[in-house]
């Protein structure tokens, strides 16, 4: 689908602020980035973290994983004490199958976050899903960072 292009675009699936509104997480399904921009100050935003798992050409690995892996960060979800973002990496069923005409693993990570920015792998979070399943979102117990987490104490 791209081959046109010459190029992959960031493809920006997910953006989400964390509970304090000071780290903004993008999710870059293309390339296979999650940035973390510091936007405490939101005119002079800082990029504080990145990290690169999947993506289009690159297909970084992870650390827990073994070999390339396809997809990438999709579908953030932030812990509401905002020291755990996780992520899917299948897009939708629809679309998947135009970048990746072969198939997408299923996948899904965890990262930790730093208390001044900062993200890293947690080394011993890698969850493979089943041959043909693909992970879109998951929900944490007792909301995340997004409106849902208004529905609990």
């Amino acid at each position: 689908m791209l081959k046109g292009f010459k190029a992959v675009p960031p493809l920006v699936s997910d953006i989400d602020l964390s509970m304090d509104d000071r780290f903004l997480y993008v999710a870059c399904w293309g390339t296979g980035d999650l940035r973390q921009y510091d936007v405490s100050d939101p005119f002079n935003p800082k990029l504080t973290g990145k990290v690169r798992i999947g993506g289009i050409v690159s297909r970084a690995s992870h650390p827990a994983a073994s070999g390339p892996l396809n997809g990438g960060p999709q579908m953030v979800e932030i812990s509401r004490d905002g020291r755990r973002v996780y992520f899917t990496n299948s897009l939708y069923g629809a679309v998947d199958p135009q970048f990746y005409p072969a198939g997408i693993d299923g996948w899904m990570v965890k990262l930790d976050v730093g208390a001044e920015g900062g993200i890293d792998f947690d080394q011993r979070f890698f969850v493979s899903w089943p041959e043909s399943h693909r992970p879109h979102q998951v929900r944490l117990e007792g909301g995340d960072c997004s409106s849902d987490s208004y529905c609990y104490p």
